[in-house]
C-alpha cells in the first residue's frame, strides 16, 4: 500500500483511484502487479481501515475505498482422509497418536484441542466441552474463547475413550489433556515437525496418501461425519460454525450424495403417485 498511498493526503484519495490501484495489482500491470487475491485483499484492507478511522475522526465525510470491486479468492481443493488413512497417520505419529485421532474425529481446531482440560471431558456421555482456545501469537500462547466465542459440546467416538483416559493419567482436574498437562502443546514446525514426519512415513506405506496439514484433519472430521450419515446441522454444531449455511458453503461438496438422494426420492414419489392413480387427469383430452 505504501508506495502508492504513503504520501497522498486522505482528502485527495478518490474512489476511482482506489479502484484503479486494486485493478492494477490484480490485472498484472505496474510495478507491484501480479499479486494473488489474498495479498491484494490485505493491502486494500489496510487502506480501507485507515480511511474508516478518518471517517470516525470526522476528517472525511465518507470512505472512498468502500464499494470497490475486489478480486475473489479461489479456494484450494480440500483434502479428506479415509478412516484407514487417519489410522495410518496416527500409527506414525508416535506419542501424538491420540491427538491426531482426536483432531480427525472431533473436528476441533488445534488451539481448541490443545486447550482441553480434564474437567472438559465427559467420559460417560463421550463429550468434550470446548471452552478454551490456545493460540500462538508472536511466540506466546494466548488462551481465549473458541473462535466463535461460544462454548460447545462435541461428541467423540467410543474407541477414543481409552486413549484419552491414558492421556489423563496422573493429571489433576484442571490439567491439560495433551502434553505435560501444565504447558500448552506447541504446534509442530510446518517443515520439520513431528506431523510432517508422520505424513512422510505414511506416504512410504501408502503411495496414494495425500500431503495434508493439521487443519486438514478438521476437514476430514467433517467428511467422516457426513459419510456416516450426519446431517448438516449436526456437522455445524460439531465444528462450531455460526450457521448451517456456513457449513454448507464450506463443505458443499460433501453433501452431493444428499442431492442425489433427493432426486431419487422425488422419482420414487412420482412413480408411486402414477401407480396409485392419484395423478390428476388433464381437463381437455390429451
Amino acid at each position: 500500500m505504501l508506495p502508492t498511498w504513503g504520501r497522498v493526503a486522505i482528502g485527495d484519495i478518490r474512489h476511482t483511484a482506489v479502484q484503479a490501484w486494486v485493478s492494477s495489482l490484480t490485472a498484472g500491470t505496474g510495478e507491484a502487479a501480479g499479486k494473488v487475491a489474498t495479498t491484494v485483499l490485505r493491502a486494500y484492507g489496510v487502506l480501507a481501515a485507515i480511511l474508516d478511522a478518518a471517517v470516525k475522526d470526522r476528517r472525511l465525510h465518507s470512505n472512498p475505498a468502500r464499494g470497490v470491486a475486489l478480486p475473489r479468492k479461489t479456494g484450494k481443493a480440500r483434502v479428506y482422509l479415509s478412516h484407514d488413512q487417519v489410522q495410518l497417520l496416527a500409527d506414525n505419529a508416535g506419542r501424538h497418536a491420540t491427538l491426531v485421532l482426536t483432531l480427525a474425529y472431533t473436528g476441533l481446531r488445534w488451539g481448541e484441542a490443545t486447550g482441553l482440560r480434564l474437567k472438559h471431558l465427559d467420559a460417560l456421555r463421550r463429550r468434550v466441552r470446548v471452552q478454551e482456545n490456545a493460540v500462538n501469537v508472536g511466540g506466546h500462547v494466548i488462551v481465549g474463547t473458541p473462535k466463535s466465542h461460544e462454548a460447545r459440546s462435541v461428541p467423540y467416538p467410543e474407541f477414543l475413550t481409552n486413549p484419552l483416559a491414558l492421556q489423563c493419567e496422573g493429571k489433576s482436574h484442571d490439567a491439560l489433556v495433551f502434553g505435560t498437562g501444565l504447558v500448552h502443546q506447541a504446534q509442530p514446525d510446518g517443515r520439520r515437525g513431528w506431523f510432517v514426519a508422520a505424513v512422510a512415513k505414511a506416504q512410504l506405506v501408502d503411495e496414494a496418501f495425500p500431503r495434508v496439514t493439521i487443519h486438514d484433519l478438521r476437514h476430514t472430521a467433517a467428511s467422516l461425519a457426513v459419510s456416516s450419515g450426519a446431517n448438516v446441522k449436526a456437522v455445524q454444531r460439531m465444528l462450531g460454525h455460526a450457521s448451517a449455511a456456513m457449513t454448507l458453503d464450506t463443505y458443499a461438496d460433501l453433501f452431493d450424495d444428499d442431492l442425489d438422494a433427493v432426486s431419487v426420492a422425488l422419482d420414487n414419489a412420482k412413480r408411486v403417485s402414477d401407480v396409485s392413480g392419484s395423478r390428476p387427469k388433464a381437463p381437455f383430452g390429451d
